[in-house]
């Protein structure tokens, strides 16, 4: 199943854009397109829509009046010219919030959180429907490459790159180890080191500040061993428990 999108937004520049994007990835489906949000009420009353690109500055009324006239709706993504809306969006407990002209990078990020979100909320129906199992995308060489989440190992930072280890393959990609770890769900992986972060439930051992992943030693920071030895032994407690 793919994901179902609605976009709405006035401006034509705009759509071409998200439109371009989202033709990128090949489980998302754009369902309509909309120039203003009163036209795309029956499509999210009688439609699976599952996100929905909503602009704020629009003709007759603004995407986020147009949220709060809303009695339920499905994952939104605020795409705006205007910074000054974000405190107000996420008090509507809106996913995501773009702010135009929107580079590839971000609107990846915003998938990621997408997919992740609909999996957690959809549960087991949902995920048999993807016929796959969590993953994200990151741009690499100039391709989109999907990694499952079961997969990963640990990631390193490279100053303005990350090095992604997993049991199929490292990869490197053009993105910080903070906006990496903002895609990833908290449960599963944590940041050990200013340089490191690792999937919790790879690690093989521990000693002092090390941790060991696949054979390799990986140190973890002052700042961060605390609530890392933490997070690691309860994870394991919760494991030979369930």
């Amino acid at each position: 199943m793919k994901i179902n999108c609605l976009i709405i937004d006035d401006e034509p520049l705009a759509i071409n854009i998200i439109e371009s994007y989202i033709k990128e990835f090949s489980n998302m489906e754009i369902v309509n397109v909309y120039n203003n949000p009163i036209e795309a009420l029956p499509d999210i009353e009688n439609k699976d829509i599952d996100v929905i690109f909503l602009d704020i500055n629009m003709p007759r009324m603004s995407g986020l009046e147009f949220l709060r006239n809303l009695k339920t709706y499905p994952l939104i993504v605020i795409t705006t010219a205007y910074k000054e809306h974000a405190i107000e969006s996420y008090e509507l407990d809106v996913l995501d919030y773009l702010v135009k002209p929107i580079p590839f990078s971000r609107f990846l990020k915003s998938v990621n959180k997408i997919t992740n979100r609909l999996i957690v909320e959809k549960g087991d129906s949902k995920v048999s429907n993807f016929n796959q199992e969590p993953h994200i995308f990151l741009k690499i060489d100039k391709k989109l490459v999907k990694i499952f989440l079961k997969d990963i190992l640990y990631i390193e930072s490279l100053k303005d790159y990350i090095k992604l280890y997993t049991l199929t393959g490292n990869h490197i990609a053009h993105k910080s180890l903070s906006s990496i770890i903002e895609e990833l769900p908290s449960e599963n992986f944590i940041r050990v080191h200013k340089s490191y972060a690792i999937a919790i439930d790879k690690v093989k051992s521990v000693e002092g500040n090390l941790i060991e992943i696949d054979a390799k030693s990986i140190p973890m920071g002052r700042n961060y061993i605390y609530h890392a030895k933490e997070r690691i032994f309860n994870n394991n407690k919760n494991s030979s428990n369930s």
